[in-house]
């Protein structure tokens, strides 16, 4: 019997050279899905989150595509269908935020929000679906913002992630007769480069959380790839809080 619960599983992560997204490449990489995933910028940070895939025993591939462009998306999942002959695993992690209070927000990064929050996951997930065999998985990485900002300069932000929450729930009635679920993970603080728990922001974060610590880029993909495989498909439609007791 295996003990890598995704052997012979193909995924895609959006957004997944650094952070959390590096994070869920090692996990599912480890646990023997073949992976793809997106990086925007830098290609020798996503070549090293590969070698590192691969050093480990799994197979990982970057693949250069900007989240603001549908047609980048579109040829990323292409590429991962081409390349690995399907698609089973769909993790929409890219994201990006701008906190100031809605009166010093600018129009672009507005925009930025809504279009790689929510825009370009509408679209990655438009397109795996023609590629995505019944009884496939789709998993979009929320933020516990979706349900809590206790913090100032948070609603913009936080709204966009709202709207992927209530996507992940109509879209879990839409393919439940594919056998594909579809689930939010809602990170809280994670020790990552853009929000280190050592930062300016780490003693107000823990002064509301149960826990006295942030989380890790690897606990977030260990429980991704829960998600992703044989023993969770019976959970669809949910948002689920890996946030160290933030809302507790």
């Amino acid at each position: 019997m295996t003990t890598r619960p995704l052997e012979g599983k193909t995924a895609l992560v959006t957004g997944g050279s650094r952070g959390v997204g590096a994070g869920i490449v090692a996990r599912l990489a480890a646990d023997g899905a073949k992976v793809a995933f997106t990086y925007a910028r830098s290609a020798d940070r996503a070549k090293a989150v590969a070698a590192e895939a691969v050093a480990a025993g799994g197979i990982a591939h970057p693949i250069h595509a900007d989240s603001r462009h549908e047609q980048d998306i579109e040829a990323a999942v292409a590429r991962t269908a081409d390349r690995f002959g399907g698609l089973d695993i769909l993790v929409n992690n890219a994201g990006v935020g701008s906190f100031a209070p809605i009166t010093d927000l600018k129009i672009d990064e507005i925009d930025a929000m809504l279009t790689i929050n929510v825009r370009s996951t509408i679209i990655a997930i438009r397109e795996a679906l023609a590629h995505m065999d019944d009884g496939g998985r789709i998993i979009n990485i929320g933020s516990i913002n979706a349900d809590r900002t206790p913090f100032p300069g948070q609603s913009v932000y936080a709204l966009t992630k709202g709207a992927v929450s209530s996507l992940t729930r109509g879209l879990a009635h839409e393919l439940a007769p594919r056998g594909i679920t579809v689930n939010n993970v809602q990170p809280g603080p994670i020790d990552t480069e853009a929000n280190p728990a050592d930062g300016p922001f780490a003693t107000a974060l823990l002064g509301v959380m149960a826990t006295d610590r942030f989380g890790t880029a690897a606990e977030i993909g260990a429980f991704v790839s829960y998600l992703a495989g044989p023993d969770a498909a019976y959970i669809t439609g949910s948002s689920l809080n890996v946030d160290g007791g933030f809302t507790a």
